[in-house]
């Protein structure tokens, strides 16, 4: 069940506009992600869905129309970005993995040096997280040494580590082999299991119908439709949302 639609949005879009070099990206987009929900994105590549995710954690400033987290204005210019980006994790289809840390230090990092954590503090939270997935033997492991599977499961446990307001999941999957797909959405389905509120671009079909609280189609910079995943799989309203849904089941 979604979050009562009366309680403040852990995230708030209104009117969102990004334009690099005149080209409209994001053409008004109005969302609201609700604490303990799940909202999918999908749409064909070029649609908007990794920019929508990048000016929510400001990675990119948007062009016009505001971003709220719990309620503050995030796209002001006098907010401070460090802060912001402190509330909000963040996962992307690359790992981004530092190469010459282990696993414990690449987890931890950004908890000691951003969050002002003890390092015992740190690595103690680390290793439970860490074994709660099947890693503990791997904590003094290189990133070269773990599949791409283990390293994108490493990266999301990073960016849990701190408890944030916000999970920001960019096509987590689609670096990884087919066969390792699963054990990345599995973790996903157990962090929806624990309440975290999860705004994720995906092009796991059968994964946003089963996990999300809402599906949100968009095409061409825009919000096309959303709804619960059963309505938008079974009746989806617009011919664009149709013949997308239409395309990605024959491939």
């Amino acid at each position: 069940m979604s979050a009562p639609v009366t309680a403040t949005p852990v995230l708030e879009l209104r009117g969102v506009r990004k334009s690099f070099d005149r080209v409209d990206v994001l053409k008004g987009i109005d969302l609201s992600v609700h604490e303990h929900e799940v909202v999918v994105v999908i749409g064909a590549s070029g649609s908007g869905k990794s920019t929508l995710l990048r000016v929510t954690n400001l990675i990119e400033r948007v062009s016009d129309g505001q971003v709220l987290l719990a309620g503050e204005d995030i796209t002001d210019p006098r907010v401070k970005v460090d802060r912001v980006r402190a509330r909000i994790g963040v996962v992307f289809q690359h790992f981004n993995l530092f190469p010459h840390m282990t696993v414990m230090d690449n987890v931890t990092l950004a908890a000691r040096k951003v969050h002002g954590w003890s390092r015992a503090d740190a690595e103690a939270k680390g290793a439970e997280l860490l074994t709660r997935i099947g890693l503990a033997a791997k904590i003094k492991d290189y990133p070269d040494r773990l599949s791409g599977g283990q390293q994108q499961r490493v990266a999301i446990i990073r960016a849990l580590l701190t408890d944030p307001e916000l999970l920001l999941l960019d096509e987590i999957t689609s670096a990884l082999d087919p066969q390792l797909v699963g054990e990345v959405l599995d973790l996903v389905r157990e962090l929806k299991g624990a309440g975290s509120t999860i705004l994720m671009a995906t092009h796991e079909m059968s994964f946003a119908r089963e996990a999300a609280n809402r599906v949100v189609f968009m095409h061409d910079g825009l919000i096309l439709e959303q709804g619960e995943p059963d309505a938008f799989f079974d009746a989806p309203r617009e011919a664009q949302t149709r013949e997308f849904l239409a395309r990605v089941a024959h491939r």
